[in-house]
């Protein structure tokens, strides 16, 4: 009996202390499941990689938002948007967080706390949560103009907030969940399971589920071979532009499945219902987010094996080195064995070594970014690279107008 009473009590401590360690184990567990180990696995074994991320485009695709991310100004005098005499929007700091409230005739109106931070390249939008549901306040901060303005396709009634959905999500954060509607008809916003979500694109969206890797790689430090990992350069070219049109291929495609069960080598086009346009006007495709189809509409890429990622690092920030880019270009496009640039002639050696994206690949206005600013101006217009390589007659205009003043 008392072999039996110790044997027991025994047991019951081994419960409870594989109990708390698993809870504990999981209290950092990654929401996409235990196959996953998270992006500060990552950095244990690759850190100047991991550091060199954190500074690009990916990883502050979304982020929460604080002061110290919030970019925008918060000082009197550079912290409101004026709607009309009796309308102001202000950026406010309180206790609890950073707020954007709506004043009509001196009263409050509207108050929504800033959650999440999106973007931060050409500007900053942001969202905010209610309940379990994601809005898009009203005012963004755009960085070249260094001001608050309207967020895109707002205007200036600022009633009904833009819902944030899935499609949204699903290019700017790695995983969240999506809870189920109780009541179809009293909303037709999604709505989701905040404690779920995981900011940015992360090293395992690209590279897949990571916690095997890690494993192996932590108890065989010999090996140097990446196991149980998937790396871009194992991919075939279609495998690869299939991850980058995930996200770089347009908003508006209707989906079949989520793309957060994307995974590496894997086909987009069983996530996406088939596109039957035979052929593509590259007039019609806005340089904000069709990238994939304008960069294989180039000659460049028809007549090369080059994808993505041969111009692109994802894992540094190269925003605006002209000179790096120009490089690129001129890896395939030398005298010995690729076609020149005919303006060589014509050029400095100075201009050729920087405006070779300038002159095939211009800034062009982009329509999925439109601004209207507070005096009710016409809208503020952005600019972003187009990928759709090729010569531009009026960006050869410009460039001999430079040279012959």
């Amino acid at each position: 009996m008392k072999k039996t009473l110790i044997v027991t009590s025994i047991l019951i401590t081994l419960l409870v202390v594989i109990y708390f360690q698993f809870r504990g184990n999981n209290a950092y567990a990654d929401p996409r499941g235990p196959l996953y180990a998270g992006s500060k696995a990552c950095a244990k074994c690759h850190g100047k990689l991991y550091d060199s991320y954190l500074h690009t485009a990916h990883y502050i695709a979304s982020i929460p938002a604080s002061a110290n991310t919030v970019h925008g100004s918060f000082a009197a005098g550079f912290n409101v948007f004026n709607i009309s005499q009796n309308q102001k929007i202000l950026m406010e700091k309180r206790d609890s967080g950073l707020y954007q409230t709506l004043y009509q005739d001196g009263k409050v109106k509207q108050s929504n706390r800033f959650d999440i931070v999106f973007g931060g390249v050409k500007g900053e939008s942001y969202l905010y949560w209610q309940n379990n549901q994601l809005y898009q306040l009203p005012l963004s901060y755009y960085n070249k103009q260094e001001q608050w303005s309207t967020s895109p396709g707002y205007q200036f009634n600022f009633v009904n907030f833009r819902s944030i959905g899935k499609r949204c999500l699903e290019c700017h954060v790695s995983y969240v969940d999506e809870l189920p509607q109780e009541n179809q008809q009293l909303s037709r916003d999604e709505q989701f399971d905040k404690s779920t979500m995981v900011y940015g694109i992360d090293c395992e969206r690209c590279h897949g589920p990571g916690a095997q890797h890690v494993d192996f790689q932590a108890n065989n430090p010999g090996v140097k071979t990446a196991k149980f990992i998937a790396r871009y350069a194992n991919l075939s070219r279609e495998q690869r532009m299939d991850m980058c049109a995930v996200c770089h291929s347009g908003i508006h495609t209707a989906l079949l499945k989520t793309t957060f069960g994307f995974m590496p080598g894997d086909t987009f086009a069983k996530y996406k219902l088939p596109e039957f346009q035979r052929t593509l006007d590259t007039s019609h495709l806005d340089v904000h987010g069709k990238q994939l189809q304008l960069l294989q509409s180039s000659k460049c890429y028809m007549n090369s094996t080059m994808d993505c990622a041969t111009c692109h690092d994802t894992h540094q920030n190269t925003r605006g080195n002209d000179i790096l880019y120009t490089q690129k270009c001129l890896s395939c496009h030398n005298k010995p064995n690729h076609v020149y640039c005919k303006m060589t002639d014509k050029l400095s050696a100075g201009m050729l070594k920087d405006k070779c994206i300038s002159c095939h690949m211009p800034e062009l206005t982009t329509n999925v970014i439109s601004v209207q600013t507070a005096d009710k101006a016409p809208p503020v217009r952005f600019f972003v690279h187009t990928h759709h390589i090729a010569v531009y007659p009026q960006e050869v205009k410009k460039i001999m107008a430079f040279v012959n003043k």
